[in-house]
């Protein structure tokens, strides 16, 4: 298999130690870049947060195309020039040690890593020599697909899901307009009934290196 360079694309948020919560759903065009890649490019969110099942292991969740209606979900796919990557850095230089890289080839999502990056930076080349864990695309309205177990204890899934960020749009304009001062108890969430394109990623632990704390962010790459 030929290793396959993708330029710099979208930069997800960064998720440092304990958690840093934000979104940014459906970027300009000007931004996200014109045709098949938009807005196949476009992260609303990213995720990376100790297993709920198994405290051993940590799980990175990258989600794109944000409010995505059902109708749209049934028609949304993942492009095969977009690379999704996962940068950690475990030594606290704000430099990727050690990336996940998710694209689709031959119709599943496959995921290389954690794995040394070939460099740091802007530019990325597939690291194909390391671990590889693949499944199919689940479906719009399925029953997850999840991989099974790679041997070096990595599971996957990939497909649409409820977006679970949890925002009350009306509200906060309101507030930016001076016509508010908080938001209200509970709010009203603006993306109740869309959904995003998932990308969810467990591994071991014992994977990342022994630092305590890691940092964590995600982009998106086009060729």
């Amino acid at each position: 298999m030929k290793k396959k360079i993708f330029l710099s694309g979208l930069l997800g948020m960064l998720a440092v130690g304990g958690i840093i919560i934000a979104a940014d759903h459906i970027d300009a065009p000007a931004v996200t870049g014109p045709g098949s890649t938009s807005p196949g490019n476009d992260i609303t969110d990213v995720y990376a947060f100790q297993s709920p099942a198994d405290n051993s292991k940590m799980v990175f969740v990258v989600n794109t195309q944000g409010l995505l209606s059902p109708g749209a979900s049934a028609a949304a796919s993942f492009p095969s020039n977009v690379m999704y990557e996962f940068n950690i850095d475990n030594t606290g230089d704000n430099m990727e040690d050690l990336v996940i890289q998710c694209l689709v080839q031959n119709g599943k999502m496959r995921v290389y890593g954690p794995v040394a990056p070939a460099a740091t930076g802007l530019n990325s080349t597939v690291r194909v020599n390391g671990p590889v864990t693949e499944v199919a695309v689940t479906p719009y309205g399925a029953a997850a697909i999840n991989s099974a177990t790679n041997a070096n204890g990595t599971k996957i899934f990939a497909g649409p899901r409820d977006d679970p960020f949890f925002f009350d749009l009306a509200r906060f304009k309101m507030i930016i307009a001076g016509s508010a001062s908080s938001f209200n108890n509970p709010g009203s969430d603006t993306f109740a009934g869309t959904n995003v394109m998932s990308i969810v990623v467990e591994v071991p632990k014992s994977l990342l290196g022994s630092a305590s704390t890691i940092n964590v962010w995600a982009e998106t790459k086009s060729k």
